[in-house]
């Protein structure tokens, strides 16, 4: 089980790269629009660059729902392999089984 504190810094993370994705987008648009003059597009990226760096999509880490382990994660199941093997070996998963041969 991973710490509480690194879990919620990761939905902190997640709660403000979601708030602020419009605005990102808008100035990142405009950063790299060659039509506009060079100083728009300079201060785009400046004003880019003052936006706090958690509210960026890249800094959120892929961590498992049920433990919180930030490795061997699939994205799919937001589960790491422990648990995807555990819960497969309980039969909560439909259509998975314990292959044998």
């Amino acid at each position: 089980m991973a710490k509480t504190s690194s879990i919620e810094k990761n939905n902190r993370r997640r709660r403000m790269a979601d708030q602020q994705a419009p605005k990102r987008k808008r100035l990142k648009a405009l950063a790299s629009d060659m039509k506009k003059s060079p100083e728009e597009r300079f201060a785009a990226n400046l004003k880019l660059a003052e936006m706090p760096r958690n509210g960026s999509k890249v800094r959120i880490r892929n961590r498992c729902e049920i433990t919180g382990r930030p490795r061997g994660n699939y994205r799919k199941l937001k589960m790491c392999r422990n648990q995807l093997r555990e819960l497969a070996s309980q039969g909560r998963i439909p259509g998975m089984t314990k292959s044998s041969w």
